[in-house]
């Protein structure tokens, strides 16, 4: 997924699980999540590289299929996380959101990781994966309710 993403001439740091395994933690694994860079070819060229992919939106049920993800560099520039699978590989696009370090910060914490010969990857400082992971656990664990109305 990431000698893809360089192929496809893609600008991204490296977050999450994948970013925890490149640094040496043998107990990650999850989806590859990336935040890329902000600029708007940048953003055209991940565009391009997911329609050509045929990426879809991924579900949680099993066996769910859904249509093509019709993305843009528009609609990922929004402040916002897409889970896509591109065949059988997962991929997390983190948008520009609040409480997230922004792509600059990234950049100045990160380090440059080579995790098969020749290929080079900017993997986001363990703050910063662990900011990630903070703020999407604080969303996994946000719950809406309806209060029950007293009898009147």
């Amino acid at each position: 997924m990431l000698r893809w993403l360089a192929q496809s001439r893609v600008q991204y740091i490296v977050v999450g699980d994948v970013a925890r395994a490149i640094r040496g933690d043998s107990k990650a694994g999850g989806p590859v999540a990336i935040a890329p860079a902000p600029y708007g070819r940048n953003l055209e060229h991940l565009a391009q590289a997911l329609a050509s992919a045929h990426a879809r939106m991924r579900v949680d049920r099993a066996g769910a299929e859904l249509p093509p993800a019709k993305l843009n560099a528009e609609k990922l520039a929004r402040g916002q996380r897409w889970a896509v699978r591109c065949g059988v590989h997962d991929l997390d696009i983190e948008g520009p959101a609040s409480g997230l370090p922004s792509y600059q910060d990234l950049v100045y914490e990160a380090g440059t990781f080579e995790p098969e010969p020749g290929l080079k990857v900017e993997v986001a400082s363990l703050a910063d994966i662990e900011r990630f992971e903070h703020l999407h656990q604080i969303d996994a664990e946000i719950r809406i309710t309806r209060a029950e109305r007293e009898p009147a």
